[in-house]
């Protein structure tokens, strides 16, 4: 195939551009040529490199065809308005990364890809919503390409080597680091979340296959508790660990501790946030690592030369080790 991926330089694209090389496809990336990925050069030296900006400059994507779009930066509606309705005769499939958030409020226990959306904001808000954003995307694509040429990705939490949100990274660092770790919600809390890498190999087989339609894209498959994510990225390393669970959901309020991705306090608009229902997604091919292999490759990436020393230095982890002991301390002398 000949694919162009809108974006591609940060966390799901490298993985995307290095699977379709090795898959004997042909990729073209269109991004500003700010950013240059640590990830996969040798890849990324067999691409074809168009540069411009979705805000306001698409003419290197003119007088080219492709038998799909990828589109990985749909930030805003007029950015996927746009890249839709140019690309709609010249490509023969658009492929939008949406995500989950567009079930936000999640009161629904067991959310589905055809549960209805919330395409507006309560009229007092002054910027549109995530999840509103992509809701409305979804149906510029759907406009341009019809409902036989678009394919619309609603991933969860993406993890794995990349990740540039520092959110599940947090897990596999803090446990490894060893000593008194917290544990914020119950044991049985639902988590869900999905490896960059088997999101990026099922959609890339799904273009294969020419399919079309709405998936949700979260896992694992059969679920996952907290006390299985947390004892799982233990297994996978050696430093002695001791366990301080907080299962006081007023106390964690409190201390403004309602979320540790992909662990969040499942409960009122939050309710259905990690039991996204993934039959489709399954049906159609989607399979999951290990989380052994999760935990192993996140941390080796963490520790290369991916990773400068100062992002490691100032990681954006849902908490420092000094905030870490300051709650474990309030939790201590309740």
């Amino acid at each position: 195939m000949r694919v162009l991926i809108l974006g591609g330089t940060s966390f799901l694209g490298p993985h995307q551009v290095r699977y379709l090389i090795a898959r004997g496809h042909s990729v073209s990336i269109f991004t500003r040529g700010r950013t240059e990925t640590a990830m996969f050069p040798e890849a990324f030296q067999q691409v074809e490199h168009l540069i411009g900006d979705r805000n306001s400059d698409l003419s290197a994507l003119r007088g080219k065809t492709w038998d799909a779009v990828i589109d990985n930066s749909g930030r805003s509606v007029e950015w996927t308005r746009d890249s839709a309705q140019l690309t709609k005769d010249t490509a023969d499939r658009y492929l939008y990364v949406s995500s989950t958030g567009v079930y936000l409020p999640y009161r629904n226990p067991d959310i589905r890809e055809d549960t209805p959306l919330v395409l507006a904001d309560d009229p007092t808000r002054e910027e549109m919503s995530y999840g509103v954003m992509k809701s409305l995307s979804e149906i510029e694509v759907r406009k341009a390409f019809g409902e036989d040429r678009a394919l619309i990705i609603r991933p969860t939490y993406i993890v794995g080597p990349g990740d540039t949100s520092d959110r599940f990274t947090y897990w596999p660092v803090r446990i490894r680091r060893g000593g008194n770790v917290l544990v914020p919600g119950r044991m049985n809390d639902p988590v869900q979340f999905v490896d960059v890498r088997d999101l990026t190999e099922w959609m890339i087989h799904l273009l294969e296959r020419g399919a079309a339609g709405t998936f949700n894209a979260a896992g694992p498959l059969g679920g996952m508790t907290m006390a299985e994510m947390v004892y799982g990225i233990r297994a996978a390393t050696t430093t002695p660990v001791e366990w301080t669970w907080i299962d006081d959901y007023d106390f964690l309020r409190e201390h403004r501790l309602r979320f540790a991705i992909p662990w969040l306090m499942a409960v009122d608009d939050w309710l259905g946030a990690p039991r996204i229902n993934i039959e489709r997604a399954v049906a159609s091919g989607l399979t999951f690592r290990p989380l052994a292999t999760i935990t192993r490759d996140t941390l080796a990436w963490w520790d290369s030369n991916a990773v400068t020393d100062e992002r490691r230095a100032n990681a954006r982890f849902v908490l420092t080790a000094e905030r870490e002991r300051e709650v474990l301390e309030a939790w201590k002398a309740r």
